[in-house]
């Protein structure tokens, strides 16, 4: 008789309980939310919603508070968040959670995901061209092969 080992975690659910979404305030973070929100409400997962908050270079603040600015920004976008769930409500119900991590978006996007035992990530396309070349966020999630990643134009 062979006994079958797995190396990472499982669940041993028939589908994801937790779908994380990264959201930075670009629309095609939003429409990330918005996708994974759908899957959420389909899977009767939970939608952890993910800002990372940027931390300056060298620790070094470019004489306005970045913290304070990236905090509004977190603010803005729970805000957004909560008037969109309250649109919706009654015509989908979806439990989410809305967290903060602090560092460069991919490592916040890693630490969340292992912190929050996400069963899978959805991300948006990067709107910057440079990615195309140097390799975005979700391109470093997909290869770190973690959990299947949903990237959303």
């Amino acid at each position: 008789m062979t006994e079958h080992v797995n190396a990472g975690f499982e669940r041993g659910t028939d589908g994801p309980k937790v779908i994380l979404a990264g959201v930075d305030g670009s629309e095609s973070s939003l429409r990330a939310a918005a996708y994974a929100a759908g899957l959420a409400r389909r899977q009767n997962a939970l939608l952890a919603l993910v800002y990372v908050q940027p931390v300056p270079a060298g620790g070094v603040s470019l004489g306005a508070p970045v913290a304070d600015t990236t905090g509004e920004i977190a603010e803005g976008l729970v805000a957004e968040i909560r008037a969109s769930a309250e649109r919706l409500k009654g015509i989908f119900e979806v439990r989410w959670q809305f967290h903060t991590f602090r560092g460069d978006p991919y490592a916040g996007l890693v630490g969340a995901s292992e912190e929050l035992r996400a069963d899978a990530v959805v991300v948006g396309a990067s709107e910057q061209a440079g990615h195309r070349i140097v390799g975005s966020v979700a391109v470093r999630l997909v290869k770190a092969g973690r959990w299947p990643v949903t990237v959303v134009p």
